[in-house]
C-alpha cells in the first residue's frame, strides 16, 4: 500500500489498513509506545524507590513456578511488600524498579539530542545544499571529520572536556549526530532546487533564503524525520554505552548501561540478573526504534 492510498482513506481505517499492512511499523509503534509511556509514568510505577536500596542484597529473582503463586498474591494484596520480580543489585536496588525507570533517562537523552541534531543538520543541509562557495565546502569538510571518528570514542572526549552532566551529554550526542542529518537534507535540497516550482517561486521575485524555507525545506525534510527514528536508537546506545564505560550519567541515577556496568562485576560470582534484565530492555527499545524507522521507510516508500 503506497501513501496515497493510505492518505484516501479515512483516520481510523488509515490507521488499520497501515498497520495491517504494514506489520514492522506496527511492532515498532508498540515498542516505540511503550518506551515513551515509561519516560513519563515509569519512576511514578516503580514498586520501589528506583534510587534506594532495599533490604535485600543479591536476591535473585522468583523461579518460574514461584510467579503465579506470586501474581496471585500481589493481586489479592496479601503480600506486606512488592516482589523483587527482577531480583536485586549489590547494593539492595530493585532491578525491575529501576528498568521501569530507565527510560526516563535513556530515552530523554536520546530525544533531546536527536530534536537538537535534527534542527541543526536540516538547516545546514538546506545552507549546504542551496548555496555554493568556499563556506559550503568547508562544513561539509568539518562534517566529513565528525563522522570519521566513532561516535562513543567522540562523546567520551566531549563529555570529559565539558563535564559530566546529562545536559552535557545532550549537547555531545547532538552535535555528533548533526553530520547525519545535514547530509541527509542536503542530498534532498540539491533534488529539489532544480525543481519547477522553485523556478516559478524566483520568477515572481522570491529572495533565495525564503524560496529555500519556505518551498525547499518542506519537500526535502521527510527522509530526515524518517532517520530520526533510528538514529533515536543509537542515541539510546550511545548513552547507555557511555554509562557503561563511565562517562555518562552518575550512579545511582536508574540508566540501562550504568545498571549493565554495574551487574557486569556480579556474574563473576554467579549474579546474572542484574545484567540481563537491562541488557533485554535496552535491546526491545533500540529494536522499537529501528523497526519503526523501517516501518516508516517502507511505508513511504523512501
Amino acid at each position: 500500500m503506497d501513501a496515497s492510498t493510505v492518505l484516501a482513506a479515512g483516520p481510523s481505517s488509515r490507521w488499520a489498513r497501515t498497520m495491517r499492512s504494514n506489520p514492522i511499523l506496527a511492532i515498532g509503534t508498540v515498542f516505540v509506545a511503550i518506551s515513551l509511556i515509561l519516560m513519563v509514568i515509569g519512576p511514578a510505577i516503580a514498586p520501589y524507590p528506583p534510587e534506594r536500596a532495599t533490604s535485600h542484597v543479591s536476591q535473585p529473582p522468583p523461579d518460574l513456578d514461584e510467579i503465579p503463586e506470586l501474581l496471585l498474591a500481589s493481586l489479592t494484596a496479601n503480600r506486606a511488600e512488592p516482589v523483587h520480580w527482577f531480583g536485586t543489585d549489590a547494593a539492595g536496588l530493585d532491578v525491575f524498579s529501576r528498568v521501569l525507570a530507565a527510560p526516563r533517562t535513556d530515552v530523554m537523552i536520546a530525544l533531546m539530542a536527536n530534536l537538537g541534531s535534527l534542527v541543526l543538520g536540516t538547516l545546514l543541509g538546506l545552507i549546504a545544499g542551496f548555496y555554493r562557495g568556499w563556506g559550503t565546502e568547508l562544513l561539509m569538510r568539518v562534517s566529513d571529520l565528525v563522522q570519521s571518528f566513532p561516535v562513543l570514542i567522540s562523546g567520551m572526549i566531549l563529555v570529559a572536556l565539558a563535564g559530566r552532566t546529562t545536559g552535557n551529554i545532550v549537547l555531545a550526542l547532538g552535535l555528533l549526530y548533526t553530520p547525519i542529518y545535514l547530509r541527509l537534507a542536503r542530498a534532498e535540497v540539491l533534488a529539489q532546487r532544480g525543481r519547477l516550482y522553485v523556478e516559478a517561486a524566483r520568477a515572481l521575485g522570491n529572495r533565495e533564503f525564503a524560496i529555500a524555507l519556505r518551498h525547499v525545506l518542506p519537500n526535502a525534510v521527510a527522509p530526515s524525520l524518517i532517520q530520526a527514528s533510528v538514529t533515536i536508537g543509537f542515541a539510546i546506545l550511545a548513552t547507555a554505552g557511555l554509562s557503561f564505560v563511565g562517562a555518562g550519567v552518575r550512579p545511582p541515577t536508574p540508566e540501562l548501561g550504568l545498571m549493565i556496568a554495574t551487574g557486569a562485576d556480579q556474574m563473576v560470582q554467579g549474579d546474572w540478573w542484574p545484567s540481563l534484565f537491562p541488557g533485554i530492555a535496552i535491546s526491545l527499545i533500540v529494536f522499537g526504534y529501528a523497526a519503526l524507522g523501517n516501518g516508516l521507510e517502507r511505508l513511504y516508500g523512501r
